[in-house]
């Protein structure tokens, strides 16, 4: 019986250390966009855009978006117009677009990763903004 208490005595605390100090998390994360750069970008500030419920596309790409709201975890574009814009914002030199569909005009934009040219939009809400020129309006 007092053997047992000298073996779970010692796991039981590891555990409860483990637990205590949380998950470990990244300190910095590489992300390598279509034309072959590297981006450096410090860990995610805590909590994640969130989406309503439906089909949400991975990635998408376009030349223009026209939207009253645009939304995404990741949002690359060379220009952004938009009278609020809410996540954090990276400056980059540009980003190069090599398969765009064509200009998307509607209410609401979602999807994991976007790739525009030019964003027109009421309100801009991503974890990350990679952007080249941003207007406010």
């Amino acid at each position: 019986m007092r053997r047992g208490f000298l073996i779970a005595g010692p796991v039981i605390g590891l555990l409860a250390i483990g637990f205590a100090c949380g998950p470990a998390r990244a300190e910095q994360v590489k992300v390598v966009v279509p034309d072959g750069a590297v981006i450096e970008v410090p860990a995610s500030v805590p909590g994640a855009t969130t989406f309503s419920p439906g089909v949400v596309p991975a990635t998408l790409q376009a030349d223009e978006i026209k939207a009253n709201e645009v939304r995404a975890q990741t949002i690359y574009a060379n220009k952004i117009k938009a009278s609020q814009v809410q996540g954090m914002v990276h400056q980059t030199k540009g980003v190069k677009i090599k398969h765009a569909k064509g200009d998307i005009k509607v209410p609401q934009v979602q999807a994991g990763t976007i790739y525009a040219d030019e964003i027109k939009a009421d309100s801009v809400i991503a974890d990350n903004i990679y952007v080249r020129d941003m207007d406010r309006k």
